[in-house]
């Protein structure tokens, strides 16, 4: 049976480093170099929610940003009990609106009705959604704007590098990427357009206006957590094009900077990434097959288990040069993994007990 399972392993982390390999040289890329005057107007959207130590930050590099000749900042104060409202209403910028987040109905999700009600409030041709914790480049948006007319998309989801500093962090972030670097082909993806082959993070996101509200916007995603994967496939769905490109030379992010809202935050979420239990079930295994068995066999003297091992260690490392992550923790992936099996189990636990927080509102 273990010789069953690690032949099984070796056929799966085969097909991941072929997949890896082909990403590596056709992946889409956001280049600052390809920057150039945008035309159209521009609104740069940004929900914020107790978000005090990223406020100044983030807003400054929105402003920044240079080559759009018609653009507005929305910044929503999402009901923020830090000083959040406070550091906002300290620019002085004329091109920064700030506006009150409304109540939130029984029927939304927080983001959700934050995003609906900037989207509702810009006028942007193009609509931008910037997470409080990213930075960009002074050219990332105008860049993001030339690619997608380039590839004649209508939204796209300029991956951000992310940042990892402690050591929980370096296990976990540098998995965001390579899970969909090694598991899709993004060429056929693109091709394709279908909705379960759609990659997108939204925390840089943007969009034609036309295709966010014939969409539906987030009004038809309301109640999902995933809003950026959902956002996406609903204007996949609706006969719009898009799809992820590699975006860590104009964008950076570091989501979490302790373990505590690390766990939480992933935890909230985890339980609707795969679908169902059957799906979680079923990555879980796919997770210990490709990142767990193999050193385990290896360890045990199985010489094929060290094979596995260390391809799954050169697609980390070739995924990380891509997307310039972290490559210190390649070694550790079995670790990773299993961390990331802990975070699947948690979220449905705690999905299953009603115990699904975040933002002090309940899930």
């Amino acid at each position: 049976m273990m010789g069953f399972l690690l032949n099984l392993s070796l056929i799966l982390l085969a097909t991941m480093a072929i997949i890896a390999i082909v990403n590596l040289f056709t992946v889409r890329i956001v280049k600052p170099s390809q920057s150039g005057a945008i035309a159209e107007s521009v609104s740069i959207l940004v929900p914020l929610r107790n978000e005090a130590e990223n406020v100044n930050g983030v807003i400054s590099s929105l402003l920044n940003q240079r080559e759009l000749d018609d653009f507005e900042v929305i910044a929503l104060d999402d009901s923020s009990t830090d000083s959040t409202r406070t550091l906002l209403h300290a620019f002085s910028d004329k091109r920064l609106r700030v506006i009150e987040g409304l109540p939130l109905p029984s029927d939304w999700l927080g983001k959700n009705f934050a995003c609906h009600q900037l989207a509702s409030a810009a006028r942007g041709e193009f609509l931008v959604f910037v997470d409080a914790d990213v930075r960009l480049s002074d050219t990332a948006i105008s860049s993001s704007i030339n690619a997608m007319k380039r590839w004649r998309w209508d939204f796209i989801s300029p991956y951000p590098r992310q940042i990892a500093i402690t050591f929980m962090e370096r296990l976990t972030q540098p998995l965001l990427q390579w899970s969909w670097f090694v598991s899709l082909p993004l060429r056929l993806a693109e091709a394709l357009q279908r909705p379960s082959m759609v990659v997108a993070n939204g925390q840089f996101l943007m969009m034609r206006r036309n295709a966010y509200f014939q969409a539906g916007g987030h009004h038809a995603i309301k109640q999902e957590v995933l809003d950026d994967l959902e956002l996406a496939r609903s204007m996949v769905r609706s006969g719009f094009r898009g799809g992820v490109a590699e975006g860590s030379r104009i964008a950076n992010c570091r989501m979490y900077s302790n373990s505590k809202d690390l766990i939480e935050g992933y935890s909230k979420s985890q339980w609707r990434a795969f679908v169902n239990k059957r799906g979680a079930f079923f990555a879980m295994s796919l997770l210990f097959l490709t990142s767990i068995l193999p050193i385990g066999m290896g360890i045990s003297g199985e010489i094929l288990g060290w094979y596995g091992y260390f391809a799954t260690v050169l697609t980390r490392l070739v995924v990380a040069g891509r997307t310039r992550s972290t490559m210190s923790s390649a070694l550790l992936h079995p670790v990773s993994a299993a961390m990331w099996i802990y975070l699947i189990a948690l979220s449905w636990n705690r999905k299953s007990r009603g115990a699904l927080m975040w933002k002090e509102r309940a899930l």
